[in-house]
């Protein structure tokens, strides 16, 4: 089946499939066309890059709700699922992971879509399962207020549980497809599902076989105490927010408390914390770079952008260059965990609000320098155990995913903490994760032997 599961632990690396990169104002970058969003050659060439340095996966956020006060990356950009189809016809290896909501789109067409997408790129396929956080999203699909926080997360556990369970609708030899004898399939390994939950009534099968990694990999993004808790039961990876050893560490080992707790093994999940690794050949060269993107962002669009985590909160009602007043709860119902992450920063630092909103727009952390530097950073937090790889999101497209895998990606190979080459055509195989058995094959193959210790 191309499990490909590695002897030794390797770093896991992926980049955001964005056209402009991490900087919101990206499209003003000499290098980067200004219809990135919409470029397919664009993504076809970002998406080469990245399979030329052997990342495991692409990872395309999405959102379905603009504004006239949104981003230039919001207004137009490609739904998931038909640019993911468009770049596995001409990647072999990569991973492709595209964001669907469980609170705006039926369990049936998710897993009929994803199932798809896995089927036709060779067992490449994964799911960025999200709640959907803002209030204009809910209007845009008939209803009127976003769910409850908690509400969200219910609907969620449900809707995955469905979307796996019509995934082993097929048992792996179902179709037999024998032209000499004339069966196509084997009836007996179709399995209906007939879920009746709290929220969603499903009747099944599905109608697309199982791919050569048996199912997607489900990624999910949540940082509070329902999000972590969901990624426990049901992902095999979590994008994490944290790239500071400490933080990094209570995160991972709470994940994999929760795992262990619903009866998984703690290496069941991988952890993937964000990075905006940008390279020069002096530290000096690489901050000026920085700069240089940093000046595109105009002050009121960044307050805009960061606004979105926080439910469209006016935040230009205080002053820029002031510290931020205590402001209690604002987000709790929105990107719950990302808003208090955002606050506790601003009062950890007395930030003003230009200070924080330009922080949220353009991040800058411990992976701007030297590539040797870039290199060191990523092997050191990597090597303590506590998360299994990055995802990039540079800050312009192609210049700075070029730059890191030309000149960062060739360190960490001779240094042997990343790949070589990929050790299989799947991305569950790459990732070094146990192929899923079909529920009913399991079932059957247990009672199978069962019957044989009874004889």
């Amino acid at each position: 089946m191309g499990n490909g599961i590695n002897k030794k632990k390797q770093l896991k690396l992926a980049t955001f499939l964005s056209g402009f990169g991490s900087n919101i104002a990206g499209w003003r970058h000499p290098g980067t066309p200004s219809d990135a969003a919409v470029n397919l050659d664009l993504y076809i060439e970002v998406a080469k890059i990245a399979e030329a340095g052997k990342f495991d996966f692409l990872f395309n956020a999405d959102s379905a709700y603009i504004t006239k006060d949104s981003t230039p990356y919001f207004l137009s950009r490609f739904e998931p699922a038909t640019v993911l189809s468009a770049i596995a016809a001409v990647t072999k290896n990569l991973g492709l992971v595209g964001t669907f909501s469980t609170s705006y789109s039926e369990p049936f067409t998710t897993a009929r879509q994803l199932a798809s997408l896995d089927k036709l790129s060779g067992g490449r396929a994964g799911w960025n399962a999200v709640t959907s956080a803002l209030e204009g999203v809910a209007r845009n699909f008939s209803h009127d207020t976003l769910m409850e926080h908690g509400l969200r997360y219910r609907v969620a556990s449900e809707y995955i549980e469905i979307v796996k369970g019509l995934w082993d609708s097929w048992e792996d030899d179902a179709f037999v497809r024998d032209k000499e004898s004339g069966q196509y399939v084997d009836l007996d390994k179709m399995h209906t599902l007939d879920h009746k939950g709290e929220f969603f009534s499903v009747q099944g099968p599905l109608n697309i076989e199982r791919s050569p990694q048996g199912r997607p990999i489900v990624f999910q993004a949540g940082g509070s105490e329902e999000g972590r808790d969901l990624a426990a039961r049901e992902a095999d990876g979590i994008y994490s927010r944290y790239t500071d050893y400490e933080p990094a560490r209570a995160f991972s080992e709470d994940i994999k408390r929760r795992a262990v707790a619903y009866g998984r093994s703690p290496g069941d999940i991988l952890i993937f914390p964000a990075i905006t690794p940008i390279v020069g050949e002096t530290k000096e060269e690489a901050d000026y770079k920085y700069e240089q993107t940093s000046k595109y962002v105009d002050i009121d669009l960044a307050i805009q952008y960061m606004s979105r985590f926080f439910s469209f909160f006016n935040f230009k009602q205080f002053p820029l260059d002031e510290p931020l007043p205590e402001l209690g709860d604002i987000g709790k119902n929105s990107f719950k965990s990302t808003a208090e992450l955002y606050l506790k920063m601003a009062k950890d630092e007395n930030l003003t609000l230009r200070q924080l909103a330009l922080r949220v727009i353009s991040p800058k952390g411990n992976y701007i320098g030297t590539p040797v530097q870039v290199a060191d950073n990523i092997q050191s937090l990597f090597e303590t155990g506590v998360v299994d790889g990055f995802v990039l999101s540079p800050h312009v497209n192609p210049e700075g995913l070029r730059d890191f895998v030309e000149q960062v990606v060739p360190i960490l190979q001779d240094r042997g903490v990343f790949r070589a080459d990929y050790e299989s055509s799947t991305l569950r195989g790459n990732l070094g994760l146990t192929y899923p058995e079909n529920r009913y094959t399991k079932a059957r193959r247990e009672q199978s032997a069962s019957a044989t210790l009874q004889a």
